[in-house]
């Protein structure tokens, strides 16, 4: 496996990653403070119109890496990501807002482009190894991404006669971190789809065709909606968490950033170092569904938290949740690329991802739908009113059915597909 290629991917994906957690906790207050003076349900569009793009666009950018390259499609999709940043940092009316979100969200989609990066450089045995390498560069960013976001909106720029108040900083850094990210991508990315590679092939003669077709699949259509299932609880989870420890802990946003931190660091450790080596012992599918069965017991376990049981309990079931997300996320992103041909990736992971866009669209829905149902008041000591223990443990023990569903699906896609998957390891030990 290449080293060094490999590498410039990971910092791609972990400056992408990045700039997505810098948004999550400014822009609300970027959007309603007196520049813009905007309403939430503003917000909530604005969040909107960056998921909608990315559901119609990350395809669409898979399958144009197919034809021209990875290149050329990640070059182009960081100089889009830059300068939707640019456009938010220095907007000054709310068209530009959108105008920035929506550029960001149709060129932002390069997640599947560098996952068929990972794909092209990587036989089918090591593959589990480059997709948790991405995976742990998505959970560093992820992680990284919203303290950053904080510190940097508490730091107001004066240079060359101009005033840059702190709350517009984290969209121009994250901005002029992409553009940089693009300039290293270009001058040392070497290309992996050559004229003669499959998947620029299949782009050039069969166009969507092939890619419909392999979506057809009933095996590749399976993974897909166990991943929505998952991609669904994650984002319940991630959206509920920290208005449960508010009420129940009295956390404030950095309590909840450094439980965040740990739980990132965990995944970061496991799907850096240890998922390739696991995946070679037992095999992807094995990893899978024990991760998902993990991931289901501990969203079940997270309302039973209270301060009575103390914090060494909450450590424990969040290092239990980083670790079936750990194990989830690559290997079901690698069994969904030795589902399709080589001359299909980049669509293939492209739909991959939309599925996740879309997934994250109903996930935080869901959960509003459920956790703010009772009437939610803030007190005078900032933490939440009003919230019953019933809302609490209806939304993570809904995201944990679904999250169960999902392990009683990959149970019988095992057992469905026993024989294929036996057949594909035999071949994989063989040789790629």
């Amino acid at each position: 496996m290449k080293r060094s290629p490999l590498l410039v991917i990971f910092i791609t994906v972990f400056i992408d990653l990045i700039g997505f957690g810098i948004v999550i906790p400014v822009l609300p207050y970027y959007v309603e403070g007196t520049k813009f003076n905007a309403s939430p349900r503003m917000v909530g569009l604005l969040f909107a119109s960056y998921s909608v793009m990315q559901l119609i666009f990350t395809p669409i950018l898979g399958r144009l890496s197919d034809k021209y390259g990875r290149r050329p499609v990640l070059f182009l999709s960081l100089l889009g990501t830059s300068a939707g940043f640019l456009i938010l940092g220095f907007a000054t009316a709310l068209w530009m807002l959108f105008l920035g979100r929506i550029i960001d969200g149709i060129t932002g989609g390069n997640i599947s482009t560098a996952q068929a990066y990972v794909a092209d450089t990587t036989t089918k045995k090591d593959r589990a190894k480059g997709m948790g390498m991405i995976g742990a560069a998505f959970g560093l960013g992820f992680t990284f991404g919203p303290a950053i976001g904080g510190v940097l909106s508490k730091w107001d720029i004066n240079a060359f006669g101009y005033h840059i108040p702190g709350i517009s900083v984290p969209f121009i850094f994250a901005g002029t971190m992409a553009f940089l990210n693009a300039m290293l991508l270009y001058f040392t990315l070497p290309e992996t789809v050559t004229p003669d590679h499959p998947a620029r092939a299949s782009a050039a003669t069969g166009r969507w065709s092939q890619l419909i077709n392999a979506l057809g699949q009933p095996r590749l259509a399976f993974l897909l909606l166990i991943y929505f299932l998952f991609i669904v609880a994650f984002s319940i989870m991630t959206s509920s968490f920290a208005l449960f420890t508010m009420y129940r802990f009295g956390y404030d946003a950095a309590h909840n950033g450094y439980i965040f931190m740990y739980v990132g660091i965990i995944g970061a450790l496991i799907q850096g170092g240890l998922i390739g080596r696991l995946a070679k012992r037992y095999g992807e599918l094995p990893l899978s569904i024990v991760g998902t069965f993990l991931f289901a017991l501990s969203l079940f376990a997270i309302p039973l938290m209270s301060p009575g049981v103390g914090l060494a309990a909450l450590l424990i079931v969040g290092g239990l949740f980083g670790l079936g997300n750990s194990l989830t996320m690559p290997t079901l992103q690698t069994l969904v690329s030795k589902s399709a041909g080589a001359g299909e990736q980049g669509g293939v992971l492209g739909v991959t991802q939309s599925v996740a866009s879309l997934a994250r669209t109903v996930g935080p829905t869901l959960a509003a739908w459920l956790i703010y149902s009772a009437m939610v008041n803030y007190g005078a000591d900032g933490r939440p009113h009003n919230l019953s223990d019933t809302s609490l443990y209806r939304t993570f023990w809904v995201a944990a059915a679904i999250m169960f569903t999902g392990f009683l699906l990959d149970l019988y896609f095992a057992r469905a597909h026993a024989a294929e998957y036996r057949h594909s390891e035999a071949a994989e030990a063989t040789g790629d």
